[in-house]
């Protein structure tokens, strides 16, 4: 029998996760970065589990693909909406509502050349960062999404009866690719 030693399996690190000890980035988004107020790090799990059938149980076999969940957002939209009009104007760049020219239009100003001359889905993805603070503000933990694209922007709601000061807020939620962790 193997002697294990208990003192050999102490943790290094004591110090416990603070929500509130983050910070988030995204290229095509300068202004959000300041005000955002959540963010999460996505579950992962596992589809296309299999059961083989034997004559005594089913035995679960692995999942062989991996599903990411959506990374959502939230943050303080300012004054002139112009945090919330980067957002919505990269789907609608995405989406060219009006006309087809403005699909090209978005990648142009997206690049400053001329749509074709790159990859088009790395023209309309950006890759996002969520760095983790220690406690005492030091990055410690970097989590990479790649290729991000905006799926959802909530709506905005004002109201002229509220008797209080209160910040609008927005949320937003983005697909990507996978996203890995970097021990800084």
């Amino acid at each position: 029998m193997v002697a294990i030693n208990p003192l050999a399996r102490q943790p290094t690190n004591i110090d416990f996760a603070r929500t509130t000890q983050f910070k988030f980035s995204l290229l095509k988004i300068p202004n959000v970065e300041y005000f955002t107020t959540t963010a999460n790090i996505p579950g992962i799990s596992f589809t296309g589990d299999a059961d083989i059938n034997t004559p005594f149980k089913s035995i679960a076999m692995i999942g062989d693909t991996l599903d990411f969940e959506d990374l959502s957002i939230e943050f303080l939209v300012n004054e002139d909406l112009s945090n919330y009009r980067e957002i919505h104007d990269w789907m609608t760049g995405i989406g060219f509502p009006q006309s087809n020219p403005q699909f090209t239009t978005a990648l142009a100003e997206n690049t400053g050349t001329a749509a074709g001359e790159n990859n088009v889905t790395s023209l309309l993805t950006s890759d996002a960062t969520m760095t983790i603070l220690s406690n005492k503000n030091n990055p410690i933990l970097r989590c990479n999404f790649r290729n991000c694209h905006p799926k959802s922007l909530s709506a905005l709601s004002f109201n002229s009866q509220s008797t209080d000061t209160e910040q609008i807020t927005a949320s937003v939620t983005f697909k990507y690719d996978l996203y890995e962790f970097e021990v800084l």
